[in-house]
């Protein structure tokens, strides 16, 4: 039998994807085309990761694990700020100094999400879930990705943006304007 990687394997994976995003608009010349382009895709990167997260990760925490409603809460501020930082950045001219003091920012606030996870998060999951369980929402995640919003929406209530048009529109405006090519 052949088993998909599970949830745990997959945010994983992310991370180090958006590790390497991170580090690539950092070795581009500030105010390029390029690191914009880079950032843009960092944006899609963190943004479908945080959906995928926020739809099927952070209800297994608050069902599976002890004070896994304040544990899920945590982490979803988390998203919450770093989702602002997205809009931010979003909104900036890649010329601009402010675009560059927002990237720091944004780095700092996923890498201690990222971390918080992968050391504590995880571990528990890992210990409070069945492996079936775990695989189980891998899949999800995987699904959820491919349809998720690619854009920030820090004002839209999560059960709004896990709704399948916010994602569509999305994904056709970046066709549209050639974003995250």
């Amino acid at each position: 039998m052949v088993h998909s990687p599970d949830v745990i394997a997959e945010l994983t994976a992310d991370h180090r994807e958006v590790d390497e995003l991170f580090a690539r608009v950092e070795d581009t010349t500030p105010g390029t085309a390029e690191r914009k382009e880079l950032a843009d895709r960092l944006t899609i990167e963190l943004v479908r990761h945080a959906v995928a997260e926020e739809e099927h990760l952070y209800p297994a925490v608050r069902e599976y694990l002890e004070n896994g409603d304040a544990l899920a809460d945590k982490e979803l501020a988390d998203h919450g700020r770093v989702e602002q930082l997205l809009k931010d950045l979003e909104a900036t001219d890649a010329g601009d100094l402010a675009f560059t003091r927002i990237l720091v920012h944004l780095k700092t606030e996923v890498f201690a999400h990222v971390k918080d996870e992968e050391d504590n998060l995880f571990v528990r999951l890992r210990e409070g879930c069945h492996p079936f369980v775990l695989e189980s929402l891998g899949e999800k995640v995987r699904h959820a990705k491919k349809t998720a919003p690619t854009r920030p929406h820090p004002a839209v209530p999560a059960n709004k943006l896990l709704a399948p048009g916010v994602g569509l529109v999305d994904r056709v405006r970046d066709f549209v304007t050639g974003r995250g090519k």
